[in-house]
């Protein structure tokens, strides 16, 4: 996996998507508290929360934007929403 931008993350940051490189059959784990440092991979931060992450992977090497709004309706993929929050 090669996170190609750079971005800090907390419960304020922006809700900008990453674009990641990813791997394919590989599983990855897609932050959903928000709380991440590795946004927007999970770090084990939820812990403290009631949410879990959301584990996917894909058949292909892809280079994919993930959501950091956590509002998206194709978790864990970028569909546009956090343009309307």
């Amino acid at each position: 996996m090669e996170i190609l931008m750079n971005q800090s993350s907390n419960i304020e940051q922006s809700f900008t998507p990453i674009e990641v490189k990813l791997e394919s059959g590989k599983d990855y784990f897609w932050c959903t508290c928000g709380r991440s440092k590795s946004q927007p991979f999970c770090d084990g931060t939820h812990k403290i929360t009631d949410f879990t992450p959301e584990k996917f992977s894909l058949t292909e090497n892809k280079t994919v934007w993930l959501c950091t709004c956590k509002k998206t309706n194709n978790a864990p993929f970028c569909d546009g929403t956090h343009r309307k929050l």
